[in-house]
């Protein structure tokens, strides 16, 4: 089933807890890939530091005051684009990056696409990637997705970008811990996780 815009109206920790477990699909040209959400980050509001409302309203970050249920991509240091849902309403600007999938639909799809962006002895190594290091990161998922800043703004209760809920319960083993790779806010535990699962990025040992 997938997640209706109410889903997403509510307290961005309450949406980044939830989403774990839950299934992100894409379609692209007749190509339809998904994976199961299992590492997820909140950024909440112009008081946090390492949310991009920081400064207030700008034309990059307008899609993080707008409706919930959106999608937020952006490029990170000029180089992956990165894939966020929207989150709280219209006007609080808040989000959920997604940071790691376990891959369902689409693998060999995800496979080639993550084998194009290397060359030679690399791009052969990028073929043969296991299944958990498809999705391992928020760069990789939407490189093996196929999501591009084509989706900025996209309607994530559409036909294209969405996420489903398919009944997996996950809740015992969700994990609480920072935030990774950023400089500042590193002090808020708002990163969400299945613990020890083999997709999941950065150090799981410091979660509570």
């Amino acid at each position: 089933m997938k997640l209706p815009r109410s889903f997403y109206n509510r307290p961005t920790l309450d949406v980044a807890r939830d989403l774990i477990g839950k299934v992100l699909v894409h379609n692209r040209r007749g190509v339809r890939t998904s994976g199961v959400i299992v590492e997820v980050e909140a950024y909440i509001g112009e008081s946090d530091p390492a949310c991009h409302a920081a400064p207030g309203p700008t034309a990059r970050n307008a899609p993080l005051y707008g409706r919930p249920g959106f999608a937020y991509v952006y490029l990170n240091y000029g180089i992956h684009p990165l894939v966020n849902a929207v989150t709280e309403e219209e006007g609080s600007p808040a989000a959920v990056l997604i940071r790691a999938l376990e891959p369902l639909d689409g693998i060999e799809a995800m496979r080639r696409r993550r084998s194009r962006r290397m060359k030679g002895r690399r791009a052969r190594s990028g073929s043969r990637l296991g299944l958990h290091d498809l999705c391992r990161g928020p760069g990789n998922v939407t490189m093996a997705m196929g999501i591009t800043l084509a989706q900025n703004r996209e309607d994530l209760c559409g036909r294209r970008l969405y996420i489903e809920d398919r009944g997996r319960e996950i809740a015992p083993e969700i994990a609480w811990g920072p935030r990774i790779g950023i400089r500042v806010g590193t002090e808020q535990e708002w990163r969400a996780f299945v613990r020890a699962h083999p997709s999941v990025t950065g150090a799981r040992r410091r979660a509570r």
